[in-house]
């Protein structure tokens, strides 16, 4: 029997983050599934659609350059990939050996949005407590701010992350870059916040691509 004809995957989301951040890499590192990055390295992160794409294309980005995996995701919708190096040309490698793989360049992933924004400022304990059941960050103390951005396609909020923590001084409570939507919560000050926020917002905004359908 003859095999069904493939289709070439969508793109939802690629991106390569280098000087990955201490606070933003000591959370990957506490939740990811298999090699820890470390800060001042090159991740690359991506977003498939179909899901299953990822499993053929990560192992055409190991054998093609000398990068480590960090994350491999299969969920409802779309699979969700992080892969990892200190040599940012090896992650370049990694990258090229995917698109070559698909015949498709960065001009054909898909270019993110911000869908919100939001700034909380002294939050309160039950709140803070409620939210602290389910992050896996810094600990949200009452009275802080809290800093809230929501984007799509959702694995472009770890770029938001990485470029809010550059920006000032925060601490990341949870980043959430599976699904339909990502969501980065981060706390301090509500000026720390604000310009965390809005660096945030111009790093995802500032990516290129195509307009989804």
């Amino acid at each position: 029997m003859a095999n069904p004809q493939k289709r070439s995957p969508t793109i939802r989301a690629l991106v390569q983050i280098d000087n990955l951040q201490p606070k933003f890499a000591a959370y990957n590192g506490a939740t990811v599934q298999g090699s820890i990055p470390l800060a001042g390295d090159t991740i690359l992160i991506g977003e498939l659609a179909p899901g299953n794409e990822v499993f053929s294309l990560i192992d055409v980005a190991l054998k093609a350059s000398r990068v480590e995996s960090t994350s491999q995701i299969v969920e409802r919708e779309f699979g969700f990939f992080i892969l990892r190096s200190p040599s940012n040309a090896e992650v370049t490698a990694a990258r090229e050996a995917i698109l070559a793989e698909i015949g498709q360049s960065m001009s054909d992933r898909l270019k993110p949005a911000i869908e919100s924004t939001q700034i909380i400022t002294s939050v309160e304990p039950y709140q803070a407590q409620l939210l602290n059941k389910w992050r896996k960050g810094t600990l949200l103390v009452p009275g802080r701010t809290l800093g809230i951005v929501e984007c799509a396609p959702a694995a472009y909020i770890a770029i938001a992350a990485n470029e809010a923590e550059k920006a000032a001084d925060i601490d990341i409570v949870e980043v959430r870059a599976v699904g339909r939507f990502g969501r980065l919560f981060i706390t301090g000050s509500e000026d720390s916040v604000k310009t965390a926020i809005e660096a945030a917002a111009v790093a995802v905004n500032g990516i290129e691509g195509k307009a989804a359908d």
